[in-house]
């Protein structure tokens, strides 16, 4: 096969972009104070218009939130569980008819709910539950495997009966979503993390920053020794796309080298062509994303960047579904969309993922697949559009990425994409410039009136002789 490609393993396993990005404090104190929004402020904010955009603006400057410290202990008092950490909420909620988003921090004054656990051998496994506000909860569930640990699964639960942050909310009750995460490091050292890290589920983004967190534990405290994210590895050469080819390298346990990072993949044009004409077409660059154990019980990272030209695409539709087989080299992806006939929406619903690995794998024929998503969604004869990078976790191992992705299926005209339905990290990237602006206008504005008043004080001091 010719043409550019590349299979690289790069120190960067998903790379969700931060909207809205939680401020990171230095590394070595968790708690350290930066100038932080009163708690009885959060409610008036969240209800002023505009004001949700605020927090995320806020955070973006790093004026609004330190990371907090949360530990979890066994009935004799020993720590198993140690969590610093800043997290950043938003949330797709409709009020009147209207989509709104919600946007809010983890409080530092959030409490260990009673649910956490250090886990009891193999019949259950560490959890780490805080609650805070009015019946909302962050669940981090930890699994061990080998010579490893890492969260599970995230578990979110909101409610959208809590006026303070969802202001003339149509619904009410307390709603749950979940998500696997690529949290993990090996046991008997702590997992390391500044970079913003976001996990997206439906309706909800969930944003980590500033990451110190341990499970597991022996001694009661952190480890010396640590696991950084690949996302903290500095990258200070550029990768030259060559003819596809395996480049491998270690999962790292400790500071790296810096090392090459790889570029964003080429964004390729793709249909599937039904009996009543096109029924899919995507616009998007296409990224794999695999951690593999090795043969010398170390775990690699591979990571393959589709080639438009030499991907070949294929695929089938009826009136409720459609499917898009992409193939490069050795590669398959399968792109599974349903029509949600209540909503007239259409959504990803699965994705299937098989490909060939490294000779230094365990095993050389990898395969995933999820078939309980629900991304990419837009409504019937309009097209989903998203500049930033999106993350679809196939299952704790997979990552499939797209970039600069536009895609519609069903009730396409000829081979043009209908009206557009922005991304909330689109969205977000927009309302954020405008919002900081905003910000800073109304500062100088009142530095001006603060140096006014003062300069008539001055003035009244003086009488005339």
């Amino acid at each position: 096969m010719t043409g550019r490609g590349c299979r690289q393993s790069p120190h960067r396993g998903a790379t969700p972009p931060p909207p809205p990005p939680a401020a990171t404090a230095p590394p070595s104190s968790p708690r350290s104070r930066r100038c932080c929004l009163a708690p009885s402020l959060a409610p008036a904010m969240a209800r002023a218009p505009g004001a949700r955009g605020l927090l995320a603006a806020a955070a973006l400057l790093g004026f609004l939130q330190a990371s907090s410290s949360f530990e979890v202990k066994d009935s004799s008092g020993k720590v198993c569980i140690i969590a610093n950490l800043t997290v950043a909420f938003s949330v797709e909620y409709k009020s009147n008819g209207q989509k709104e988003f919600a946007y809010f921090f983890l409080p530092q004054n959030a409490t260990v709910e009673q649910e956490s656990s250090c886990g009891n051998g193999n019949t259950s496994q560490p959890v780490l539950v805080l609650g805070f506000g009015a019946g909302h909860s962050l669940s981090l569930n930890f699994s061990e495997n080998a010579d490893k640990y890492q969260v599970e699964e995230l578990v979110f639960h909101y409610n959208l009966s809590d006026a303070a942050l969802f202001p003339n909310s149509t619904a009410g009750g307390t709603k749950k979503v979940s998500h696997k995460t690529t949290i993990q490091a090996r046991l008997g050292t702590k997992y390391r993390c500044i970079t913003s890290k976001e996990v997206n589920t439906k309706n909800v983004n969930v944003t980590f920053s500033n990451v110190t967190l341990e499970a597991y534990l022996t001694n009661g405290t952190f480890s010396l020794n640590k696991t950084e994210c690949a996302e903290d590895m500095v990258s200070t050469t550029a990768v030259v796309p060559t003819t596809p080819k395996r480049t491998t390298s270690q999962v790292p346990t400790t500071n790296p080298a810096p090392t090459a990072s790889p570029p964003n993949p080429e964004v390729g044009k793709y249909n599937v062509t039904g009996s009543n004409g096109t029924c899919v077409l995507a616009y998007m660059g296409l990224q794999l994303n695999i951690t593999y154990p090795k043969k010398d019980g170390k775990m690699g990272l591979d990571l393959l960047n589709f080639i438009p030209h030499n991907t070949t695409s294929s695929g089938t539709c009826d009136n409720t579904s459609a499917a898009l087989n992409l193939t490069f080299d050795k590669t398959r992806v399968i792109f599974r969309f349903a029509l949600n006939a209540s909503t007239e929406k259409f959504f990803l619903q699965g994705v299937s993922v098989s490909t060939t690995l490294p000779s230094e794998a365990t095993v050389a024929k990898f395969e995933a697949s999820n078939n309980s998503m629900s991304e990419l969604r837009a409504t019937v004869g309009n097209s989903y559009k998203c500049s930033a990078e999106e993350n679809l976790q196939v299952t704790d191992k997979a990552l499939v990425n797209v970039f600069n992705v536009q895609i519609q299926v069903f009730k396409i005209d000829g081979d043009k994409f209908g009206a557009v339905e922005e991304c909330q990290l689109d969205e977000n990237n927009m309302l954020i410039p405008i919002i900081v602006g905003a910000a800073l206008a109304g500062l100088v504005l009142i530095v001006l009136i603060a140096y006014l008043i003062g300069r008539k004080r001055s003035h009244a001091g003086y009488q005339t002789i």
